[in-house]
């Protein structure tokens, strides 16, 4: 063992850790994000062991044991003390390592709780407070120091002041942008944390190029495969219909390391299974990134299932709202950028419905165009208006490959036959004769309530038919089995079978049901839901058609949410009825629903750029609060009240499967009972949760406990 192996970097309850074992890790893998970026290697190993050197204080090694209870009004930042030793650094390496060390917690200033470095400075003494016994633990730290290769000196008490004051005066005096050094610190530092200081085998895997010429392949049910992929143009806008072949052509057009982003958790839960499949054998590492990709990976070696939200994956599908952080300058915003930099992102069925959603994917592929990243863009459902918007932010024509088929080919995808209903009764019949026939029917709503009420009365009418509910407010680790159930067995049985859902399954899930009936949605996400319908694309199948039922939007805006009732009403005035729906012809429907770009202006949000220019200061991040008010998606878990006391004591893969995601905004007025864990999960009644039709919203009261307590 070390002889400062009783200095701890991490906590007793975590492993116990040395200070010199966890900056050591820190430093391994800066050394390679920093390599990747172009940025000086010795230079991020230099700030990697500095970095946490501050906790060799006697005041943060309390904090450390098992038992410590921290003292009211009292503020120790570890990184504040770990300035003080900056004069070990040639004169050209300071400001660097400043970005490293300064802000890797707490925003510089504005921090939530007043807690960043120039909070402190503005509000008392920070430097007495930091600095106490700084003669007798820095002679640790330089110990320390020295184990891990840095040339020391003795630093008196009035060095290290001054090393503190020159940080002040930096960090006082920086300009707009973001720090690339700071990026490189908190991706190294998140991961060697997150890998208990295992990382040596997982430095060879980081920054891999993935080999996509498995996606050479050409098959003439697939037009797109025989479309020429090597234009010499940066970014990439191709326009096809669901099964043409988008997804082996988007990554063909990639020449480095992938981003691949879709809308929704199942449908990028099946791309990864794609494209791992894909690429086995290869080399390439390919992650998910959302909040159940342990589950999703939970068969995998530990070390593999921590990496999945980490830097330097070849290939990581993630949604839109992971890379939102970049937009707003939420905690973490440097790492995404340190991640993305340079790569291929590829984003695949961009909605339009939202408008909030729509600016962020706007503002998401300008920030993405100043990283110099290589941008590739596929939809089959994107009004004229937002095409042309995107085609200029990427600089036009002459740097952007556009990709369209021409109405022959579109007529070959033609599948569906859609009719109009008034109401969900009047689809009865059709589902009636579907289910004598042995037919696979989807049900969709765009309300999980109403999702349940459909799924039980459906239960009532057919009480013989295999059945399921998928939507987005079951536990994680029961939605992970029902969208495994989903495909492997719904989709691929002999004999009739209703899924009833919501959203989740517009996008790029591999299912090819015969029937569908469902609410009428934007016509955008229409058209991606009819992809669920007749969607396996044989010979024999090219020239068939099958049913779907739209029931007409409700009169009340409430009932239309999460949609505007306007876009409703025109999507459905749009629709054929009972006629076949062409292909060639949706472009017409959209640029009708979506004649003009309307989007929300993000910058009462903070967005970080605008207008091609960073508009936040270098070190500072907003509060995570501003992109979760923006988006209003699962920003919040509900665990219930049986499952607490598991919760409050399970690993992180544990408390994953129990947590249902909700809205924040749904639950925060209940006056339900919160843990205090990281996620502050709110504890919902039993009496709110069932296993077959998920979240009870109704119930999640306080006065539904079983015990009284939180009445």
């Amino acid at each position: 063992m070390t002889k400062y192996g009783h200095i701890l970097g991490k906590h007793e309850d975590d492993g116990a850790m040395p200070l010199s074992e966890h900056l050591e890790s820190v430093a391994s893998v800066a050394v390679v994000v920093a390599g990747n970026l172009g940025l000086d290697p010795a230079l991020a190993r230099k700030g990697a062991i500095l970095h946490d050197i501050g906790k060799t204080s006697p005041m943060f090694q309390q904090k450390m044991k098992r038992g410590y209870v921290m003292k009211p009004g009292f503020i120790f930042r570890h990184e504040i003390a770990s300035l003080f030793f900056l004069s070990l650094l040639a004169d050209d390496e300071k400001d660097a390592v400043i970005d490293m060390i300064a802000a890797h917690h707490k925003s510089l200033y504005n921090d939530v709780r007043d807690l960043g470095l120039i909070d402190l400075e503005d509000n008392e003494d920070s430097f007495s407070i930091h600095s106490k016994g700084f003669e007798q633990w820095s002679a640790d730290a330089l110990g320390i120091l020295e184990e891990c290769g840095f040339a020391t000196h003795d630093i008196s008490l009035n060095e290290a002041r001054a090393n503190y004051d020159y940080a002040v005066s930096y960090c006082e005096n920086l300009n707009l942008g973001y720090s690339l050094w700071k990026g490189v610190l908190m991706a190294s530092d998140q991961m060697a944390s997150a890998l208990g200081g295992n990382v040596s085998g997982e430095l060879k895997k980081m920054f891999v190029v993935p080999n996509l010429s498995f996606y050479n392949r050409v098959g003439e049910l697939y037009p797109l495969s025989s479309v020429c992929a090597d234009d010499i143009r940066k970014h990439t806008l191709v326009s096809a219909p669901t099964g043409a072949g988008k997804t082996d052509f988007l990554l063909r057009r990639c020449k480095g390391r992938v981003f691949y982003t879709l809308p929704f958790q199942a449908s990028i839960n099946a791309m990864y299974d794609r494209i791992n499949n894909d690429l086995l054998g290869t080399g390439a590492q390919v992650r998910l990134q959302h909040a159940t990709s342990n589950l999703k990976v939970k068969g995998q070696k530990l070390e593999e299932r921590i990496m999945q939200r980490h830097v330097g994956a070849s290939v990581k599908v993630m949604t839109p709202h992971q890379m939102a952080s970049i937009v707003f300058g939420v905690k973490g915003y440097e790492a995404m950028i340190a991640d993305l930099k340079w790569c291929d992102v590829i984003l695949d069925e961009i909605h339009t419905y939202s408008d909030v959603i729509q600016a962020i994917v706007l503002r998401i592929i300008e920030i993405l165009d100043s990283l110099n990243c290589r941008i590739h863009i596929g939809t089959a459902t994107m009004p004229t208006c937002l095409y042309n918007k995107i085609l200029d932010l990427l600089g036009g024509s002459d740097s952007v490959y556009e990709v369209r088929l021409d109405d022959k080919v579109l007529d070959t995808f033609d599948r569906h036959v859609v009719n109009k209903a008034e109401s969900f009764e009047q689809c009865l019949n059709a589902i009636q004769t579907a289910v004598e026939s042995r037919k696979k029917i989807l049900v969709v709503c765009n309300q999980v309530k109403r999702s349940q009420e459909a799924y039980r009365r459906l239960q009532d009418l057919f009480p013989e038919v295999k059945m399921m509910l998928l939507h987005s407010r079951f536990k994680r680790g029961a939605r992970q089995e029902k969208e495994t159930l989903l495909k492997n067995v719904f989709n691929t049985m002999d004999g009739a079978c209703i899924v009833v859902s919501t959203q989740v399954v517009e996008v790029s899930l591999d299912i090819s049901f015969d029937l569908m009936v469902t609410e009428c949605a934007p016509i955008d996400a229409l058209v991606q839901r009819f992809g669920r319908i007749n969607r396996t694309r044989t010979k024999d199948t090219i020239g068939n058609y099958k049913p779907v039922y739209v029931i007409a939007p409700p009169e009340d805006e409430k009932e239309a949410l999460p949609y505007s009732q306007k876009v409703l009403e025109s999507s459905f005035d749009v629709l054929p009825d009972g006629q076949l729906m062409k292909e060639a012809g949706i472009q017409k429907m959209l640029d009708k629903v979506y004649p003009d770009l309307a989007v929300e202006n993000l910058d009462y949000a903070g967005a970080a750029f605008f207008e091609g220019k960073w508009q936040m200061t270098k070190l500072c991040h907003r509060a995570k609060s501003a992109l979760l008010e923006t988006l209003d998606i699962d920003s919040a878990v509900c665990v219930t009240d049986s499952d607490k006391e598991n919760y409050k004591t399970g690993y992180a893969t544990e408390r994953s499967e129990m947590e249902i995601p909700v809205s924040y905004h749904s639950v925060r007025h209940r006056g339900l009972e919160q843990i205090e864990d990281e996620m502050r999960p709110f504890v919902i009644p039993d009496k709110a949760y069932d296993g077959e039709l998920g979240l009870l919203i109704d119930f999640a009261k306080p006065e539904y406990y079983v015990t009284s307590e939180f009445i």
